[in-house]
């Protein structure tokens, strides 16, 4: 990926035109890190927080205590990702996202290894932040 491409992933999150196809794992985490990296841990949730809900909803998913949004899972990686961010600091944006998806943290398990699966999909872990129950976040 390049800076380019990278900026237009953003815009196209921020537009609500990234179809829910795009919407992949590895796009949540691109745009994580680039909001991370823009505007530091709270704003970057803040404005996650709003973007996700936002593009969900433009592609028909309900979020609710048991689809769309999830507090925790974005709370968790915009925590996880502001401290990549940091330890990558001398990178470009895309060297940053290329050195991510290659990570461990980009795996779909990554918040297994602290939180149980019980917690992690509850609706209560959804609708609100839940502290991690396995081990604590950096």
């Amino acid at each position: 990926m390049t800076d380019a491409e990278l900026e237009e992933l953003v815009q196209r999150f921020n537009a609500c035109a990234l179809s829910r196809p795009e919407w992949t794992h590895a796009a949540h985490l691109t745009v994580g890190l680039w909001h991370v990296s823009r505007y530091g841990r709270q704003d970057a949730l803040a404005r996650l927080r709003a973007g996700i809900t936002r593009l969900n909803e433009s592609n028909g998913v309900v979020n609710s205590a048991t689809s769309g949004y999830h507090e925790t899972v974005t709370r968790a990686y915009v925590d996880l990702l502001a401290d990549f961010a940091a330890r990558h600091a001398e990178k470009t944006p895309a060297e940053r996202v290329t050195a991510l998806l290659a990570d461990p943290l980009a795996d779909k398990q990554a918040l297994l290894r602290f939180y149980s699966r019980p917690l992690l999909t509850s609706s209560a872990a959804r609708l609100d932040w839940v502290k991690p129950d396995l081990a604590p976040l950096p």
